[in-house]
C-alpha cells in the first residue's frame, strides 16, 4: 500500500504528477493539500490569510469561520474535485472525500491557540477553528479499496461535534499511511526535498535516520519543510517503513520518489522486519 501526498503550493506539475500516478501497478490514496490556491481565494475575497507562529517555531493558519468556508470552498470543493476529474480521464476510478466525509478522519479541537507577537510576546488567542487527529476511519477507506475505487482525501477533519477543522494535509496524510499500514508514503512539493540551504538546491540532504529528525526539525528546516518532518516522524513511529520528501515539479515523480529520489528517510531493517504487515 502507498500514500501519496501532493502539496498544495505554486510551481506544481500536476498533469505530469498525475500521468505518473495513474501509471502505478499498486494500490494507493491520494491526499493533496491547497495552501496557494487558498491563499489566492483568500486575496481576491478580500480576506487576506492570517499566519501565526507557535512558541516552538512551527508557523499555522489562523482560521476563523470565514476562513474556513474559503477553505472548504478550496481544498474540498475546486481542488479535491480536480484532482478525482483528472484520475478519471486516465481510466482510475477515484472518489473524492474530506475528512468530515463519513467521519473519515476525526480530531480534537484546539480550545486555545498560542502564538509569538511582533513584540517576542506570547498570545493566546481563542476562535480557532484547527484541531489534532486523533482517529482514522479505516474501515471506510478499506470498504472504497476493496471496491475498486481510488480515494483521494484532503481536510479538514471532522470535530466531535461535527465542525469542520483545519489540520495539517502531510500529518493527514501520515495518519492515513498509518491507519491503513503502508509500506511508504511519499510528501511531493515544489522543492527537492529537505535542503540545507533554501537558496540552493544542490544542499539536498538525500538520506537521514529516523533518529536524526528532531535535529533536523531544529535546526535545519523551515517554513513548511518543519511540518513535514513532523509528519514523516509520526507515520516512521506508526508502522510506516519510508517515507520521501520528492519533487513534484518534474516529469515522473512519484516513480522517481519511489526511486529514492529526494530525501528518503526510512527504519532500519530490523525494525522494518518487525513493524506491522503492509496492506496490499
Amino acid at each position: 500500500m502507498l500514500v501519496v501526498k501532493i502539496g498544495g503550493g505554486e510551481g506544481l506539475d500536476v498533469e505530469a504528477f498525475l500521468d505518473d500516478l495513474a501509471r502505478q501497478p499498486r494500490r494507493y490514496v491520494l491526499v493533496h493539500g491547497g495552501a496557494a490556491e487558498l491563499n489566492a481565494l483568500s486575496e481576491r475575497l478580500g480576506k487576506p490569510p492570517t499566519f501565526v507562529r507557535s512558541p516552538s517555531g512551527h508557523v499555522s493558519r489562523y482560521t476563523d469561520p470565514e476562513t474556513m468556508d474559503l477553505f472548504l470552498m478550496a481544498y474540498a470543493g475546486k481542488l479535491n474535485k480536480r484532482f478525482v476529474e483528472g484520475l478519471q480521464r486516465r481510466g482510475v476510478n477515484a472518489l473524492g472525500l474530506t475528512g468530515l466525509d463519513g467521519r473519515l478522519v476525526e480530531a480534537r479541537r484546539k480550545r486555545a491557540l498560542k502564538a509569538v507577537g511582533e513584540d517576542g510576546k506570547i498570545r493566546v488567542l481563542r476562535g480557532d477553528l484547527s484541531g489534532t487527529i486523533e482517529r482514522v476511519n479505516v474501515e471506510l477507506l478499506d470498504a472504497l479499496l476493496e471496491r475498486g475505487c481510488v480515494p483521494v482525501l484532503t481536510p479538514p477533519a471532522c470535530g466531535a461535534e461535527g465542525e469542520a477543522l483545519n489540520v495539517d494535509a502531510d500529518r493527514f496524510a501520515a495518519q492515513i499511511a498509518i491507519a491503513l499500514r503502508a509500506e511508504t508514503l511519499l510528501l511531493l512539493s515544489n522543492v527537492p526535498g529537505l535542503l540545507r540551504d533554501l537558496d540552493d538546491e544542490s544542499s539536498l540532504i538525500e538520506r537521514a535516520a529516523p533518529g536524526e529528525l528532531d535535529a533536523l526539525i531544529q535546526d535545519v528546516a523551515q517554513g513548511r519543510m518543519k511540518k513535514k518532518l513532523l509528519a514523516a516522524r509520526e507515520a516512521l513511529e506508526g508502522g510506516v517503513t519510508r517515507v520521501v520528501l520528492g519533487d513534484a515539479r518534474g516529469p515522473e515523480p512519484v516513480t522517481q520518489a519511489l526511486a529514492g529520489r529526494g530525501t528518503v528517510i526510512e527504519l532500519p531493517q530490523l525494525q522494518s522486519l518487525q513493524s506491522q504487515p503492509s496492506r496490499p
